[in-house]
C-alpha cells in the first residue's frame, strides 16, 4: 500500500521515493545473493565510459563473466573505448529489465589486459567471434587466440539496485493508488553497496 508522505520527510530534503523503499533490514548476504541472481539473469548491459571532450558514453556490451561483484568482458582492442578508459578508467555499468523494472547500476574502476590472459579462453564462447570477423589468415579469427581479443576487467566500488516486489497489475495498482491519494508508492526494494560491503564481499 502506498506510504503517507510527511512534512518532516519534505522539510528534511528526502526523496520519499527512495527514502521510502530504501531496504535497511534484509541482511547483506541476502542482498549480495538477489543481486548476482539479477545480473546472472540478464546478460547485456550498458558500459559507460567517459570520453574526454564529450562526457559519458555508453554501449551495449554482453557481459561475458560475473565475478563476484566484479564484471568481466570481452572487447575488441582498437575499439573506442579502450581509448576512453586509457584517459579515465572511472566507468559505469547499467543493466535493467523492461519487464520486471529492476534496474542495477554498478560504479568502478577498469583495468583491461591482452589476448595473453589466460582468462580470456576461460569465457571465450563462439559468439564472441561474430563480433570480429575472420580475416581467414589463421591469426585474426575471431577466436580466443586472436590478438585483438582483449579483457577488460570492471572492479566494482558502489553499487546500488532496485527490485520490483510486487506483481505487475499489483505495480499498476499501487502506482495508480499512490497518484489517487497522495501517498507514496512501495514497489519494491532499493539497496546499495559501499566500497567496504565490496571489499568484504570480494575477500
Amino acid at each position: 500500500m502506498p506510504e503517507q508522505l510527511y512534512k518532516e520527510e519534505v522539510e528534511s530534503g528526502n526523496d520519499p521515493s527512495v527514502s521510502k523503499q530504501y531496504d535497511r533490514d534484509t541482511p547483506k548476504d541476502v542482498q549480495w545473493k538477489e543481486l548476482y541472481e539479477l545480473i546472472d539473469g540478464k546478460h547485456i548491459s550498458l558500459l559507460n565510459t567517459y570520453r574526454n571532450g564529450v562526457g559519458p558514453v555508453g554501449r551495449s556490451m554482453a557481459i561475458a563473466k560475473r565475478a563476484g561483484p566484479d564484471i568481466l568482458y570481452l572487447a575488441h582492442k582498437d575499439s573506442r573505448k579502450f581509448q576512453d578508459i586509457s584517459n579515465n578508467k572511472e566507468v559505469q555499468i547499467t543493466l535493467q529489465d523492461s519487464k520486471t523494472q529492476d534496474w542495477i547500476s554498478i560504479t568502478g574502476t577498469v583495468t583491461t589486459t591482452a589476448n595473453d590472459d589466460p582468462r580470456i579462453k576461460d569465457i571465450y564462447s563462439p559468439g564472441v567471434s561474430a563480433w570480429f570477423g575472420d580475416l581467414k589468415d589463421g591469426v585474426h579469427d575471431g577466436t580466443a587466440n586472436d590478438p585483438r581479443m582483449a579483457l577488460i576487467e570492471v572492479q566494482s566500488k558502489y553499487i546500488v539496485y532496485w527490485k520490483k516486489e510486487v506483481s505487475s497489475l499489483g505495480f499498476l495498482k499501487e502506482v495508480g493508488m499512490a497518484a489517487l491519494t497522495g501517498g507514496v508508492a512501495q514497489t519494491g526494494v532499493q539497496r546499495e553497496f559501499s566500497s567496504e560491503d565490496i571489499s568484504k564481499e570480494r575477500q
